[in-house]
């Protein structure tokens, strides 16, 4: 069974597809003679999109640093994923080596990066809230990933404090996190990124409405 989010994320990406090819300056109609008129007179509306800026990213980092001081958390972790990207705007993809974001609940947040992605997560990271002055540690092939994490923690002070994990962060993460600083008290963050996400600002609304109106559009094409 198809879930709603499935379904939502199915829809978009047909809306999209059919989007830039009348954005890109051929129409439908050239490309498939078949295509019915319905379709070949869809517009982009991509220009009406307001992107997500870094001063609304630093604010949500500082929602997540008052959820954290409110429950006695020390510091969440984030890898790969959708809370990654609203947190900083970076887009990861996953792998077998670790990339992670740590955000304290006081004081500046530090990433743990594979030594061959330092330049794409440089790049990425330019637009991050900490920008060129991000903290990204590098580990090697022949290092542990989690010792960096381990040392970051003892550097802002929180080694033995509660570290929570993004709900989506992988299992084999996780346990390496946890055996590099048992001292931890490691729980689930839910409680920060969903407090985070839950609630919407006008801006984001916007998105959202602008995101239905263009996938029902499609729909209704179709």
């Amino acid at each position: 069974m198809v879930s709603r989010r499935r379904f939502l994320q199915l829809g978009s990406v047909a809306a999209t597809a059919t989007l830039a090819g009348s954005a890109s300056g051929e129409s439908a109609d050239s490309k498939c003679p078949s295509v019915p008129p319905s379709i070949a007179s869809l517009k982009s509306r991509k220009d009406e999109a307001r992107p997500i800026t870094t001063a609304e990213r630093t604010e949500r980092q500082q929602r997540a640093r008052q959820l954290m001081q409110q429950n006695g958390i020390g510091a969440i972790v984030l890898t790969e994923g959708s809370s990654l990207t609203y947190f900083t705007g970076v887009k990861w993809w996953g792998s077998e080596r670790l990339f992670a974001m740590i955000l304290p609940a006081k004081g500046r947040a530090f990433y743990v990066c594979p030594a061959f992605e330092e330049g794409r997560a440089r790049e990425q990271l330019a637009l991050a809230p900490d920008g060129q002055a991000v903290d990204l540690r590098t580990w090697q092939e022949d290092e542990s990933p989690y010792e960096r994490v381990a040392q970051g923690l003892r550097d802002r002070g929180i080694a033995t404090g509660t570290l929570a994990m993004e709900e989506a962060v992988r299992y084999v993460f996780s346990s390496g996190i946890a055996q590099s600083s048992p001292q931890a008290k490691i729980i689930n963050a839910t409680l920060v990124t969903a407090g985070c996400r839950m609630i919407k600002t006008p801006h984001e609304i916007d998105l959202m409405r602008l995101a239905a109106k263009v996938t029902l559009t499609a729909y209704k094409a179709a």
